[in-house]
């Protein structure tokens, strides 16, 4: 579900301006919409209550050791921080920082 909600906030200039500007009712509208069967999409499926903090807090190394996607995680957090948190310069170092204590991604799956 991390790596469906991440791609739906990067994927419209609107949901991301939603996410941006009110996390927990773009999370709370985003699992609503879920709950209604919308081809091509499986039905079913939420955050969890640890996904949902990592996600509102922007805790990119959680959401790294959680298994999302490395190439997603990137994308979402430069679409989420840069420009109005931080500089990319700034945001590259904090994302390393973060991340760094959980090694590298298997490529291999």
């Amino acid at each position: 579900m991390l790596n469906k909600v991440m791609w739906e906030v990067d994927r419209t200039d609107e949901a991301l301006a939603a996410f941006k500007a009110d996390t927990p009712a773009f999370l709370n509208a985003w699992e609503e919409s879920w709950r209604r069967p919308v081809p091509p999409y499986p039905v079913g499926g939420s955050l969890t209550s640890r996904e949902r903090v990592a996600l509102e807090t922007r805790d990119f190394g959680t959401l790294y050791a959680m298994g999302t996607n490395p190439f997603l995680l990137w994308q979402f957090a430069r679409s989420v921080s840069v420009p109005g948190s931080m500089s990319i310069e700034q945001l590259v170092i904090s994302f390393r920082e973060a991340v760094l204590p959980h090694g590298y991604p298997d490529f291999f799956t």
